[in-house]
């Protein structure tokens, strides 16, 4: 008995030591975590908004994210280089842009916790959407395939049908322009340009064809803008820097067009303003200096009868900027809208979708072709409602895995904004998965849509949208191109079908009238 009460003595007298070994590694534990959770948001957000670490799955942080990130900071902890494999000119234009630094900028035992921390906290998976999506037939309009009798697997790099004459315009990868003819299924060559087209303008008698140079990532600058008059080709005598869309406007009113250039760039890239000097020179200003410009639009967003600039920036610091021209071509730039860095913003459309008389902003999320392939349930489609100030907040989310375009009409003519929704990069391998979701409107208050696509839409990978009155109908019917390139992994079973029917445009015929 005696010994007993000895050993619960024992026992009891050494509890405290116990607890307090156990609150210093509590307090220990908790004092790091504080300190990685610090150097995330330092490090992680310094440049643009933190993704959340639950975003990505483990292997993708450690393989891919966390790599590049380090090399960024100076790190060199793995068998990562960044600069490996590249061409002479290439590393040169790398290594100029300073943001491989060589000198370190945190320290190896920061590091450490800091890694230690993002993979603690990352998820073995991502888990997608538990929904069966889009299994109804998209009854009002009739799916048409159209094949060229051209190259096989023709790869597009442009498409506009929204022209006045109900013809769409065609850019390919091998810098060739064409017309095509819904009516008469006629397809018109207007010529070569030697790059891949990606922007076409037509003002004043005067053609305005935008070729990106390098479409696969690069540092290195060797787009063009070229001028076709009276069929005489003139190349402006700029360099641009992958430029992936361009505007012609006259944006301050004196009868003379500006030229605007999304140069996407790659680490680094830039939103350039051309001013007309004379008939070959021009004024260059740089509007938004960060990677990743994919699309502008010209609206007055503040009533002041001045013409203001709506850029979406895709890389990097994925946003929305609204530029006010606040003086003759003198612009204020305003962030309006934010993206995490991973969510592969691809574009966006300014509508009033609420009826209220300003603009709200649609915008879709899923561009996959990155260091962190792998379906995502944040890909998709949002709707940002304007509180008449330029505040925007997000009133809807669609989510769609690999969403790349959006388009917004009233297809229906019912008076509200329909949406055709584009993915291209779809899990392939999951059947139930589709590249095409068209959205019907059915109440703005609350927002509700149904949902509808077509068996057809695995014909081909796409990777272009628009929408015009091609048949000549009087309704407005939708148009994909297609872009058999391999950006993501795809079945071997998909691929051959792909090739098999040499789809080059998905036309959907509106059965409106």
């Amino acid at each position: 008995m005696a010994r007993v009460h000895y050993t619960f003595k024992k026992i009891v007298l050494g509890l405290p030591l116990f607890f307090l070994a156990f609150l210093s590694f509590t307090s220990c534990t908790r004092n790091k975590e504080k300190k990685a959770i610090a150097l995330y948001n330092d490090y992680c957000a310094s440049c643009h908004i933190a993704p959340s670490i639950q975003a990505l799955p483990k292997h993708l942080w450690a393989e891919q994210v966390l790599p590049e990130m380090g090399a960024r900071m100076g790190v060199r902890d793995s068998s990562y280089r960044p600069y490996k494999g590249l061409p002479f000119d290439e590393y040169e234009a790398v290594l100029k842009t300073g943001l491989f630094t060589l000198a370190p900028i945190i320290g190896k035992e920061e590091w450490d916790l800091l890694k230690e921390y993002i993979i603690q906290q990352a998820p073995d998976s991502l888990s997608m959407p538990h929904k069966e999506i889009a299994n109804k037939r998209l009854n009002g309009f009739a799916p048409k395939p159209i094949s060229f009798d051209l190259i096989n697997n023709t790869k597009f790099t442009y498409l506009n049908a929204d022209r006045d004459d109900g013809t769409v315009k065609l850019g390919d990868m091998k810098g060739r322009l064409f017309t095509y003819d819904f009516i008469q299924d006629s397809l018109i060559f207007n010529g070569n340009f030697s790059r891949p087209i990606t922007a076409y303008n037509n003002k004043k008698d005067m053609e305005y064809i935008t070729a990106v140079g390098n479409l696969n990532p690069s540092e290195l600058a060797s787009g063009k803008i070229f001028r076709v008059k009276d069929r005489k080709v003139k190349a402006i005598p700029e360099i641009f820097h992958r430029p992936v869309h361009t505007v012609v406007q006259d944006l301050n009113n004196d009868g003379i067009d500006e030229i605007m250039v999304s140069e996407f760039g790659h680490l680094t890239g830039k939103l350039t303003l051309l001013s007309p000097i004379d008939d070959i020179t021009y004024d260059r200003q740089v509007l938004l200096n960060q990677p990743g410009v994919i699309r502008v639009v010209v609206k007055d967003m503040n009533n002041d009868q001045m013409h203001d600039l709506v850029a979406l920036t895709s890389q990097a610091d994925e946003s929305i900027t609204i530029l006010y021209q606040e003086n003759d071509l003198k612009f204020r730039a305003e962030k309006v809208l934010r993206f995490s860095p991973i969510y592969g913003s691809s574009w966006f459309e300014l509508i009033d979708f609420d009826k209220d008389g300003d603009y709200d902003i649609v915008t879709v999320h899923g561009d996959n072709a990155d260091k962190t392939y792998t379906p995502k349930p944040y890909h998709g489609m949002r709707l940002h409602i304007n509180d008449g100030n330029n505040n925007y907040e997000e009133k809807y989310f669609y989510p769609m895995n690999g969403a790349t375009r959006i388009i917004s009409r009233d297809f229906d003519k019912d008076g509200d904004f329909d949406f055709g929704l584009l993915s291209t990069f779809p899990d392939y391998e999951n059947a139930n998965e589709p590249s095409f979701i068209y959205l019907e409107n059915k109440s703005t208050d609350p927002i509700r849509f149904e949902e509808f696509s077509f068996k057809e839409s695995n014909f081909a990978r796409w990777l272009l949208m628009d929408a015009g009155d091609v048949d000549g109908d009087g309704d407005e019917d939708i148009i994909l191109s297609a872009f058999p390139y391999a950006l993501t992994p795809v079945p071997e079973e998909q691929s051959n079908f792909w090739k098999e029917k040499s789809t080059d445009l998905m036309v959907l015929e509106n059965n409106l009238n």
